[in-house]
């Protein structure tokens, strides 16, 4: 604070180095942003009646990719071990599993799978698909 000439004290804000902060937290937002929407590439079956996927953090969602590999969320899994990581992950308390099973994976491992989610007490399984594309 600087004394004025007789008329007391004389406040300023600088704002420029709060500008400067802002506009690098800014550029850090704008470059980590994308990379924090990464998902697993599955190529969905189509149907009419869909709703959008919820994205909450009781939400955990069950990859099955074209060439048979199992995903949890991001962590690959083989289907023996499946039982094992959801019967840790306590479903019971309110949590939903989604299914998002590749179109071309065979029909026979997407049954296997959706066994194994049974077996390991999960109550509410969902099934993800994409909406339909109306031909005019």
């Amino acid at each position: 604070m600087q004394v004025n000439s007789g008329k007391g004290f004389l406040a300023e804000i600088n704002v420029t180095p709060f500008v400067d902060v802002m506009l690098v937290l800014l550029i850090i937002f704008m470059v980590t942003a994308p990379m924090l929407t990464q998902g697993v590439e599955v190529d969905l079956p189509e149907t009419k009646a869909v709703e959008t996927l919820p994205e909450d953090s009781d939400t955990v969602v069950l990859h099955v990719l074209k060439d048979g590999t199992i995903k949890l969320d991001k962590y690959e899994v083989k289907v023996e071990e499946l039982g094992n990581y959801l019967k840790r992950m306590e479903f019971e308390k309110g949590k939903l599993l989604y299914l998002q099973a590749d179109k071309n994976v065979a029909y026979g491992v997407v049954v296997k799978v959706m066994a194994e989610v049974r077996a390991a007490g999960v109550q509410k399984l969902g099934v993800v698909a994409e909406p339909e594309e109306e031909n005019p």
